[in-house]
């Protein structure tokens, strides 16, 4: 039996997103950007998706960009957001994507922003009081923070987080790469300036995402080179990745509250299991399910010196997860995210992610497997 519990990684794709993106593949193969019937064809085809996602979202699909992936949508919005809007200060938080943080950190080596990272309590929850005490000194500000962490799943309150920036005339940008087809995002609700997705994370292609852009922000595009995606983003579009983002979001938003009381089901379960049978065992983040991520469970292992091995022995035994552990001063690089929230180095963390696909018989497998690796060999 093969497990795989790392959809927080990448999800599977979805069969009725593959079948819509074959039927493109076969049937559409003209340059959007052409003038022919077989380009324009193809341009429908494209903004047909962009309202798909734009409708679901609660947007105009004027601004909806399709890009790469989350990580290009993470970069565009803050390297244009600062650059172009003047901004000098930012405000984010030790526990962001490296997306983000390494983004961030460049900029201000290059002197181009002063950087605030916030505080961060045990949990992984961020210091709203202190957001705002760094606004009042800095009110013109550049702020990004993520809805879910991707390690640990603690979610941030970003509709208070928005509200506390608007109140300021900050610049924010969330990266809800995590939360995207997960939870509901209503963007005529949300004062946001900048929005990110990935379609991999929701259980359609890799290779494609869409960055939000509010329409009363203006940026100069990322990448240049050409006048798509309204003059923002040069590149022919990615046009059956385009439609599988789409699809995926729409089947996800059809069914997300069965799936998420599954998917939450399967997480519960889990860790009652991992409490009863492996002996120290705890969890890393947000517990609460209001304000924890539902997809993904952070195990926090009993100190062993075969740490290094926990995850290579999971695979062995047929389970795909992921993790690690806390950096150990200067000699290993390790989790950042573990380390800001104070993670004892010594214990190993193994993220355990479940989608709709996931089923209790595997969570049983999994726990009979490490049962095994924790009791026999660690």
């Amino acid at each position: 039996m093969r497990v795989y519990l790392d959809n927080a990684a990448t999800t599977a794709i979805d069969e009725q997103v593959l079948q819509e993106m074959m039927a493109v593949m076969r049937e559409n193969y003209g340059n959007p950007s052409s003038i022919h019937a077989d380009g324009r064809k193809v341009r429908t085809i494209i903004e047909k998706a962009r309202k798909k996602v734009a409708s679901l979202l609660n947007a105009s699909p004027a601004e909806i960009f399709f890009t790469s992936g989350g990580t290009e949508a993470d970069n565009t919005a803050i390297k244009r957001g600062i650059i172009d809007n003047e901004l000098t200060h930012a405000i984010s938080s030790p526990l962001e994507h490296h997306a983000v943080l390494h983004t961030l950190q460049e900029l201000e080596k290059a002197g181009t922003i002063s950087l605030a990272l916030l505080d961060v309590d045990a949990k992984g929850h961020i210091d709203l009081i202190q957001l705002e005490k760094l606004l009042q000194e800095n009110p013109r500000s550049f702020v990004s923070l993520m809805h879910a962490n991707n390690e640990i799943g603690t979610v941030t309150d970003i509709q208070k987080v928005s509200d506390i920036c608007a109140a300021y005339g900050a610049l924010f940008h969330t990266d809800t790469v995590q939360t995207m087809g997960h939870f509901v995002h209503d963007l005529s609700e949300l004062k946001v300036g900048f929005l990110a997705g990935a379609a991999h994370k929701f259980h359609g292609p890799k290779g494609v995402g869409f960055l939000y852009i509010n329409h009363e922000v203006k940026i100069k595009p990322f990448i240049n080179g050409g006048a798509q995606e309204r003059n923002m983003r040069g590149g022919t579009e990615n046009v059956y990745g385009i439609v599988g983002l789409a699809k995926a979001l729409e089947i996800a938003y059809e069914r997300m509250a069965e799936h998420r009381a599954y998917i939450q089901g399967l997480k519960d379960y889990m860790r009652k299991e991992l409490v009863q049978h492996i002996p120290g065992v705890s969890f890393n983040g947000e517990q609460a399910a209001d304000q924890s991520l539902y997809t993904v469970l952070n195990v926090s292992f009993p100190p062993t010196d075969l740490a290094d091995m926990l995850l290579f022995n999971l695979d062995i035994a047929g389970i795909s997860a992921s993790g690690g552990s806390a950096c150990s001063s200067g000699s290993n690089i390790g989790s950042h995210v573990l380390t800001a929230i104070g993670v004892d180095a010594n214990r190993p963390s193994v993220r355990f992610s479940f989608s709709k696909f996931n089923t209790k018989e595997e969570i049983d497998f999994t726990i009979s497997k490490l049962k095994e690796v924790c009791l026999e060999k660690v």
